[in-house]
C-alpha cells in the first residue's frame, strides 16, 4: 500500500519572536503539513564545533507552541526529542499540553541520542547505545500509558511513574503520532513495532561503507528493518525522510558540485543519494515519486532554507 506524499519543514534558524512566527505562518500558507524543530541546545564554541551541529537559538517546546499558537492547520513537532535530555514525566506532560493546545495537532517525535559532544557539554551521561535504546522503549510505553488516562504503573530500569494518571489527555486518540527515528536495526525495529512515523535518515555519503553497501543499498536495508518488525502494520506507518541536500534548479551539476566540495566526497553518483535531492520541479518530482517506490519515503522533511523553492514540489504531489 502507497502511502500519500506530505511534506514538512525542520526550522532551525529563527532568532526573534517575529522571525518565528512569520516562519511558521508562511511554511503554513505554502502548503506543508508540518513544522519541526530539533533538539539541540549548544551555542558558538568548541563544544558545538565538535558536534558539528549549526547552533539553533529557540528551545523546542516553547517554539512549537507559539508555531502552533499563530497557526490553524500547521502540525508542530520535534524531529526528534532525545530522552535523555529530559525528565520522562515531564516531557509526557509537555507533550500532552501541545497537542491539547494545538487542537490536536503534535507529532511526537523521539529518539534515543547520538550527539556525544553534546551530552558531555551539558554533563549529561553518554550511555551505550543498549543502554539509550532500551530507554527510549520506557519512554515511549510511558507516552501510550500516559495518553490512556489510566493510573500509571511503570517501574522499569529508566523510566518510573506510579500512582498518578497523566494529565492532561491529548486530543489525538489514543495518542498523537509517535515519530522514532534512527538508523540502527534495533531502533528502526522498534519503530516498525510502535510507531506511527519512522525516520530513516543520515545514509552515509561513502560510495559504500565497510560492509560494501552503497547509500541506495543502506537505506533500502534499513526500510527493511520497520517493514519486518511492523508486518501487517507496515502500511499504516509514514516513512519519514529528510533530503538534506536540496536544490530546485536548472544547473543540477553544479549544484551537485557544490554540494560535493562541501561533504569532500565525489560528485560522480550524488544526485541518487537518498538525503540529496538535485533538479527542475518536475525532475525532483519524479525523484520522489520513484524514491517512494524503492525506499518507502512519503513524508519528505525538507531544511528552512529551501522550503520556499520547494513549495512547487508540495503543491504537486501533495496527497498524491
Amino acid at each position: 500500500m502507497t502511502r500519500p506524499f506530505r511534506f514538512a519543514v525542520q526550522a532551525t534558524r529563527a532568532t526573534t519572536g517575529t522571525e518565528w512566527r512569520d516562519t511558521a505562518r508562511r511554511i503554513e500558507e505554502l502548503g506543508y503539513s508540518t513544522l519541526f524543530l530539533a533538539d539541540h541546545y549548544l551555542g558558538k564554541g568548541p563544544a558545538a564545533k565538535e558536534a558539528r551541529w549549526p547552533p539553533q537559538h529557540l528551545a523546542p517546546i516553547a517554539a512549537m507552541a507559539v508555531a502552533a499558537a499563530v497557526t490553524t492547520t500547521l502540525r508542530v513537532g520535534c524531529r526528534v526529542f532525545c530522552a535523555d535530555y529530559h525528565v520522562p514525566g515531564v516531557l509526557m506532560k509537555e507533550a500532552t499540553t501541545l497537542d491539547r493546545l494545538s487542537d490536536g495537532r503534535l507529532e511526537f517525535g523521539i529518539g534515543g541520542g547520538w550527539s556525544a559532544p553534546e551530552y558531555r557539554a551539558m554533563g549529561i551521561p553518554f550511555a551505550s547505545g543498549a543502554q539509550r535504546i532500551s530507554k527510549l522503549e520506557e519512554v515511549v510505553e510511558l507516552f501510550k500509558a500516559h495518553c490512556s488516562g489510566e493510573q500509571l504503573d511503570l517501574a522499569g530500569e529508566h523510566v518510573t511513574a506510579q500512582g498518578y494518571a497523566g494529565l492532561p489527555l491529548p486530543v489525538q486518540r489514543p495518542h498523537p503520532p509517535i515519530m522514532i527515528g534512527g538508523s540502527r536495526r534495533r531502533v528502526l525495529s522498534l519503530a516498525g513495532r510502535v510507531a506511527d512515523i519512522a525516520s530513516i535518515s543520515n545514509v552515509p555519503f561513502d560510495a559504500v561503507d565497510a560492509a560494501g553497501r552503497t547509500p541506495r543499498q543502506e537505506a533500502i536495508r534499513r526500510l527493511g528493518f520497520v517493514r519486518d518488525a511492523a508486518g501487517d502494520r507496515f502500511g499504516e506507518i509514514d516513512i519519514e525522510s529528510s533530503p538534506f541536500f536540496t536544490a530546485i534548479t536548472t544547473d543540477p551539476t553544479a549544484a551537485l558540485s557544490g554540494i560535493a566540495t562541501m561533504l569532500q566526497t565525489p560528485a560522480e553518483g550524488l544526485a541518487e543519494h537518498p538525503n540529496v535531492l538535485a533538479g527542475t520541479v518536475e525532475e525532483v518530482a519524479d525523484r520522489l515519486l520513484e524514491r517512494r517506490e524503492v525506499f518507502g519515503a512519503n513524508y519528505i522533511t525538507v531544511q528552512q532554507t529551501e522550503f520556499t523553492a520547494f513549495a512547487p514540489i508540495v503543491e504537486l504531489l501533495t496527497g498524491k
